[in-house]
């Protein structure tokens, strides 16, 4: 590492030159730094430092205070602890100087140390090599994994922009080093068009450089980009860009959801891609594909973590001596079919009374209810359980989460310990972005069915019905996205995207009361826990405060001034 005394320069796009501001978090990590040239002549440490651009990654799981997650900011969940600053996005308690989500600093870092990598790698001095007759085969693959690791880099500086990008909407767009004392105060603000011009245009130099497997030590290099990486961040980006909320960037009404049929055929065209390497193949099984499974081949890229209980003691039932923590709604379990692929309805008898049996297989993988076998016991969610209030931490909704728990831990010892997944592109994500681009533009191709059912096969569910309308299919996919990818950091953007959130982030919590029978068993009933506020404002987020001052041409985003 070394000392800064440069950030990032701004590349010249049809907008003009795009600002990056000079933020505290780049100035508390200067002193931390060694000098460059000592760092990249060295193959090691410039090996050890895109580890380093790659720990700026974002992170999943419990990343919000008291350990929440992210899907406790949307109408999946209800996390257990009041005080944690995840209630902020739900009580709307948040603006452009307290935002429990602000990322500016952090993927701005991201993006300096992908630059500085990428304009750097080439110094790595390879002579002893380069000299050596007997090290010929040695000094090319150096060389080739040099160049490996710029597109490594160059990927991760288009992912750092996105995540960005559907955070704050427009952001400054960041290509190479700049001098600190620049002044760029009159700078306008780029067009959604230009930055998703840059992030795809990055993923397609990426993926000419990147294999499609780790090509030298498969093991090691595991949790590093691929091919397919880059082409999966390039689906992603195109399907964003072809939102509703996208393509009218400021247009907050959400009676106005704008369509371009060019936009989604370029998303259909980015996910088809990813489909064609080739390379991916869904899990057999749901449910083990979220058991630290890092080779599994539906993952295209993920982020690991090593052995640790953290995840398990804050989402355990507090009879198993976790802390409650993120608590599946209601309206979640409700969204998960019956096997026959019927939608669930309370005002069926026979299904409100066995409100869990012969449901889609995913609903019992990812969350734990009432009586659910769990580390050879049952869980207790009915009053006087042990898993109920008024226990303290005790579940606020009758659910707890179980998807990414490691059941086997032993969260006083320690013992059993293991590592976790979070899954940052996996095929499953490729095949629904794939089906929701072509029902908009395309919207009877056969192909929408085609990989739907892929998906909904694997769950035990029948085909999507034939015959549906547009915007019937338009509700499977949105349905299907939010079942298949629960708790993966995609229902919060995706019912922004749609235009949808008022009806969705806006709506009440529900969770479930249960009643014993006088005769044995339970019984079952919705009820609201919590009303929850969203106002058109907060489809995006307001760009940080501190950087306004100095992006003094550029206004706030639409409704937070």
């Amino acid at each position: 590492m070394f000392s800064f005394n440069n950030i990032c320069k701004i590349l010249p796009l049809s907008a003009g030159l795009l600002l990056v501001g000079c933020s505290d978090f780049l100035d508390r990590e200067s002193d931390s730094y060694i000098n460059k040239q000592t760092t990249f002549s060295s193959y090691e440490r410039t090996a050890q430092y895109l580890t380093g651009v790659y720990s700026l990654l974002p992170e999943g799981l419990n990343r919000f205070g008291s350990n929440a997650m992210l899907g406790d900011a949307t109408d999946d969940a209800e996390f257990v602890i009041e005080s944690s600053n995840i209630q902020k996005f739900n009580l709307g308690a948040w603006n452009a100087i307290d935002n429990p989500d602000d990322q500016w600093n952090r993927f701005y870092a991201g993006i300096r140390k992908a630059c500085e990598f990428i304009e750097s790698a080439d110094q790595v001095n390879l002579d002893s090599y380069r000299l050596d007759p007997q090290s010929q085969i040695e000094y090319n693959n150096r060389l080739k994994d040099i160049r490996i690791w710029k597109a490594e880099a160059r990927f991760l500086r288009a992912y750092y922009h996105f995540e960005l990008l559907k955070r704050y909407g427009p952001i400054p767009v960041v290509t190479s080093t700049l001098d600190l004392n620049g002044d760029y105060e009159n700078t306008p603000r780029p067009t959604m068009k230009d930055v998703v011009d840059f992030i795809t245009k990055e993923c397609d130099e990426a993926a000419n450089d990147l294999e499609l497997t780790p090509w030298r030590n498969v093991n090691d290099a595991l949790g590093h980009a691929t091919k397919g990486a880059a082409l999966a961040l390039k689906s992603r980006t195109l399907l964003y860009a072809a939102s509703p909320l996208y393509v009218a960037f400021g247009d907050i009404n959400e009676a106005n959801k704008p369509s371009d049929a060019a936009l989604w055929k370029a998303a259909a065209d980015a996910a088809k891609a990813v489909i064609d390497l080739n390379q991916y193949q869904l899990a057999d099984n749901y449910g083990d594909l979220f058991k630290n499974d890092f080779k599994n081949k539906e993952y295209i890229f993920v982020r690991r973590y090593t052995a640790n209980t953290n995840l398990e003691r804050s989402n355990f039932p507090v009879s198993f001596g976790g802390e409650g923590g993120t608590c599946p709604s209601q309206n979640l379990v409700d969204d998960y079919e019956m096997l026959d692929g019927t939608p669930f309805d309370w005002n069926r008898p026979a299904r409100a009374a066995q409100p869990f049996v012969n449901r889609d297989k995913r609903l019992e993988a990812t969350i734990l209810m009432n009586m659910a076998s769990f580390k050879n016991r049952k869980v207790e969610t009915f009053p006087g359980g042990a898993d109920a209030s008024p226990v303290p931490n005790a579940t606020k909704t009758g659910y707890y989460l179980r998807k990414f728990l490691n059941e086997d831990v032993n969260i006083q010892t320690g013992g059993s310990s293991s590592g976790h997944v979070v899954p940052l592109f996996r095929l499953a994500e490729i095949y629904l972005n794939y089906a929701e681009a072509l029902n908009e533009y395309d919207p009877t191709n056969p192909d929408i069915a085609v990989y739907l059912n892929k998906i909904r096969n694997r769950a035990s569910l029948p085909n999507v019905p034939s015959g549906l309308s547009q915007e019937q299919m338009r509700k499977v996919i949105q349905h299907e996205r939010r079942i298949e990818l629960a708790f993966e950091e995609h229902r919060f953007w995706d019912v922004r995207r749609w235009k949808i959130a008022s009806s969705t982030l806006g709506a009440p919590v529900k969770g479930i009361q249960i009643a014993r029978k006088p005769a044995g068993g339970f019984t079952y009933q919705p009820v609201e826990v919590e009303q929850r506020v969203f106002q058109p404002k907060m489809y995006w987020y307001p760009i940080p405060q501190s950087e306004l001052l100095k992006l003094t041409k550029w206004e706030q985003n639409n409704g937070w001034n």
